[in-house]
């Protein structure tokens, strides 16, 4: 039986570890060829090593145009044409405040999370269309759905990777390519680590870790896995989601539904904290109230 990405070219940024890395197994198992773009050029390797000729590396740096450029037509004249595009990479980046935040990391931040997959998407529409069509993705987050889920730069850089893959739809839906974005929630993956500046192999354990603790943060008793959100990648890439296009997908186990005490019983709630009553009054209440 024929995988559901059979035939297609993907190329994914941020592609050696996390996310990106789960995405290039779940691809690849599916039958697709995948450019893996990455900083990480030892993870790349490894990568090629695992899957020859189903995988090759880039060395792409996506705040750099000129890699990005480079990436697009490697993937081209490697596989022969492009038809998915993933822009993933990114990091938490600045974790100031609005009291602290300076011009430059203001800057570095949009330039990763949004510069980069407007130029990765620029370079590969031309790909795309001599194909026929494509599908574009990209990683937005939860963060830029509400506030409390990430340091300012970061959140509203993904607010704005929401509004451009709507945009984007709006302009290339006409000529079968496909924009839409994924926003996860709380994923088991380095980028925790690395926004505190410890170093990859330090903040790859404290993904594991993460992945440990974190099954009762949200509604679904289960952690966040980089394959939660391949799966979603996986849809919009695939034919599955020929008629899905500008619109972002949330992946969060829930956690985004609403405060703690809306999905969990034993969380007090916001009305017994005004009414000034503890939580087995609160419990006793919400008994009274069934009956």
């Amino acid at each position: 039986m024929a995988g559901r990405l059979e035939g297609k070219i993907a190329m994914i940024t941020g592609a050696a570890s996390g996310i990106g890395l789960g995405t290039v197994e779940l691809f690849v198992a599916e039958g697709a060829k995948v450019l893996a773009a990455d900083v990480q050029d030892a993870k790349g390797a490894m990568l090629e090593q695992r899957f020859p000729g189903q995988v090759v590396y880039a060395h792409c740096d996506v705040t750099d145009e000129a890699q990005i450029a480079a990436a697009v037509d490697k993937a081209a004249a490697s596989f022969g044409g492009l038809d998915i595009l993933f822009n993933n990479a990114g990091s938490a980046g600045a974790l100031a405040t609005a009291a602290e935040i300076t011009a430059e990391a203001w800057d570095h931040v949009f330039a990763l999370l949004v510069r980069g997959p407007v130029l990765a998407t620029k370079h590969a529409i031309p790909h795309m269309l001599a194909r026929g069509g494509g599908s574009v993705i990209n990683t937005a987050s939860i963060a830029g759905t509400e506030a409390g889920w990430g340091p300012l730069a970061y959140s509203t850089a993904k607010c704005a990777v929401i509004h451009l893959s709507r945009c984007s739809a709006a302009e290339l839906s006409p000529q079968k390519i496909r924009v839409n974005a994924i926003c996860p929630g709380l994923i088991a993956t380095s980028i925790f680590g690395g926004a505190l500046g410890l170093p990859v192999e330090v903040a790859d354990q404290m993904a594991a870790r993460i992945e440990e603790g974190a099954a009762g943060a949200q509604p679904m008793p289960v952690s966040g896995k980089p394959r939660h959100i391949a799966e979603a990648a996986l849809f919009l890439a695939s034919d599955a989601s020929e008629f899905v296009t500008g619109t972002h997908m949330i992946v969060d186990g829930g956690i985004t539904v609403g405060p703690r005490h809306a999905w969990d019983p034993n969380a007090g709630s916001v009305m017994a904290e005004i009414m000034g009553i503890d939580a087995d009054q609160a419990a006793a209440l919400r008994e009274a109230m069934k009956g």
